[in-house]
């Protein structure tokens, strides 16, 4: 649950709005679920004639003490909306009354055995939350102690979950989570966004575009001339000595009023100014590409990015080194943005939501040594030089084999955090990882389908010996699920593919494998595939039917009635690193 409160000084206006239509029509059946004495006038259960004068009678029972104090008080109204989360089950009138009357006790308003307690009144107008009114003078007509009453409210609604079997949502009251995650939108932003017909708010949409233009950039210069071409407008705070103290940023308003503007610190923490300064301090490496054909600078981007992602992920997933996990996940984001901005249409939605989902996986802990971010920062910035991707197959290879990097990132993000007991933010990198799934599925499934062809027709004497290679090169648990798995015929094509370059596909598998992190992949021989594909250079992988086997089996993925795989060759699943459906060809042309 959730809940903050808000002071205000029209006990009146407040009640209006409580019992009333709300802003955009929202409020279904107002009415009190609890009160100071239980007999409280009720606007929401009287005859709509009578509501006027009972809404009156309720305002000057509210306020009584506040008149009989006789002096003005600043905010005496203490209003605390409390919303319980999006997949907790409805929760009945009795039990939001009980859950009132718990936080008001907690928060000072009327402690528990209290006669003279402040009055108060919840209010009920949807299934997800409820409203507490109240007075802040007591009946002593002395005024409530509030003083860090929403530690109290916070430690109240945390018990208030496990009693209830509700979300627990503790672990996102911490004052490190709160610093860490990016600043949520306020209701009047989202109530916008839905009369624009937009999808997101424009405080979302100025955050992803002040980190697309931040993803990669060596300097500020850069950094003000990436927002200028994204049409972010860009103000700078100065001091009164003409010193530079922060940014604002705004985007063009459709409506024709004044833009509204947000301190990069509305937007998330780490893009205030001096964060953005110190990460252009460490520095970046300009990308370098040795082949004179820029068609395959795409493909060369994203494969130097997927090295140093898979050179980072075992120093994330060693325990021993909890303060890289921030660096590690801000310069993940990075490259996700580099990638969305760079992707086919095919995918970008896709890996922007990813990108989205893992900013709610921050932690405040940033420090890492300034070579891994600068490596990191480096891949992000090598991605947007190398260009946008085309249909080529060399470029569906290189984005295979870098989401197949990232969902692998994602993975071990959320790893991190379970085991620190962050639920909430393991369940982001969760999120973030199945749509990175999803990305790299409709990336892999056609050269993947390729490889298993050619896997399922090799001899069986070099089947064995790719077999031997795992078995000697993996650990014993490891190797058996790799040969288990629907991606070793995969895998085993491309060993043979590699010892037939000249290469030692014991010496490949032990260089891939890398250290624990390979653990946590859903599917680790398809991991292992493209690193080596990757690594050794091997070529995209083409079909191996023949001619007409080709039109036959595109006729019938074609065909209204026979939407089925042709018998053979038969492609197995794509072994993404997800726990969904499969993609096959049948199961795409199905769709």
């Amino acid at each position: 649950m959730i809940s903050k409160p808000i002071p205000g000084s029209d006990t009146r206006g407040a009640l209006k709005y409580l019992f009333g239509p709300g802003k955009h029509n929202e409020h279904t059946d107002p009415h009190i679920v609890a009160s100071w004495d239980g007999f409280a006038p009720d606007p929401g259960r009287v005859p709509r004639r009578e509501r006027t004068a009972t809404l009156a009678q309720l305002r000057d029972a509210l306020d009584l003490h506040v008149v009989q104090y006789g002096r003005k008080i600043d905010k005496h109204v203490y209003h605390r909306p409390v919303r319980a989360d999006a997949s907790d089950r409805i929760l009945s009138d009795e039990e939001w009354g009980d859950i009132a009357r718990r936080i008001v006790a907690a928060a000072g308003i009327a402690p528990d055995g209290d006669p003279d307690g402040c009055r108060w009144i919840a209010v009920r107008h949807a299934d997800d939350h409820i409203h507490i009114l109240a007075t802040t003078v007591r009946a002593n007509l002395k005024q409530a102690r509030l003083r860090k009453d929403q530690d109290r409210v916070e430690d109240e609604l945390t018990e208030i979950e496990h009693q209830y079997r509700l979300r627990d949502l503790s672990e996102t009251r911490t004052k490190e989570y709160r610093a860490a995650i990016p600043k949520r939108a306020k209701g009047s932003e989202i109530h916008k966004a839905k009369r624009l017909g937009l999808e997101e708010t424009q405080r979302q949409s100025l955050r992803t575009a002040v980190r697309r233009a931040l993803a990669g950039a060596g300097d500020e210069e850069e950094f003000t001339a990436r927002l200028a071409g994204q049409g972010v407008l860009l103000g700078v705070r100065r001091a009164p000595s003409g010193d530079v103290t922060g940014y604002t940023f705004a985007l063009p308003n459709s409506e024709g009023d004044e833009p509204l503007w947000f301190s990069g610190s509305k937007l998330a923490p780490d893009l205030t100014r001096p964060k953005i300064q110190a990460r252009f301090a460490a520095g970046i490496d300009q990308p370098a590409y040795p082949d004179p054909d820029q068609r395959t600078w795409p493909t060369s981007g994203r494969h130097q990015a997927s090295i140093v992602i898979d050179g980072a992920l075992p120093a994330l997933d060693d325990d021993q080194v909890a303060g890289l996990a921030g660096a590690m996940i801000s310069d993940g984001i990075e490259i996700l943005d580099s990638l969305a901005a760079t992707s086919p249409v095919l995918t970008r939605k896709e890996i922007n939501q990813a990108a989205r989902a893992l900013e709610y996986t921050a932690v405040t802990q940033t420090r890492a040594a300034s070579a891994d971010r600068r490596a990191m920062r480096s891949a992000a910035r090598a991605i947007l030089h190398a260009g946008p991707t085309g249909n080529r197959g060399e470029d569906g290879t290189a984005a295979a084999t870098i989401l197949s990097s990232l969902v692998l990132l994602a993975i071990v993000i959320a790893k991190w955090h379970a085991a620190r007991g962050h639920q909430h933010q393991a369940g982001h990198a969760r999120e973030a990882a199945a749509h990175l799934r999803t990305a790299y599925a409709r990336h892999a499934g056609k050269p993947i389908a390729h490889l298993d062809i050619q896997g399922r027709r090799l001899a069986q004497p070099m089947r064995d010996r790719q077999a031997q290679a795992v078995r000697q090169a993996l650990p014993a648990a490891q190797a058996t699920r790799v040969l288990d798995e629907n991606g070793w015929n995969a895998l085993a094509a491309t060993l043979a593919e590699a010892e037939a370059a000249g290469h030692d596909p014991t010496v490949l598998l032990a260089q891939a494998a890398g250290r624990r992190e390979l653990a946590a992949a859903d599917s680790p021989a398809a991991v292992l595939t493209w690193r080596i594909r990757r690594d050794t250079g091997l070529p995209t992988p083409t079909p191996t039917t023949k001619p007409e086997e080709r039109r036959t089996h595109a006729a019938l993925a074609k065909s209204p009635t026979t939407r089925m795989p042709v018998t053979a060759p038969t492609p197995t699943p794509v072994p993404t690193p997800s726990s969904a459906q499969p993609h096959t060809p049948a199961t795409r042309a199905r769709r």
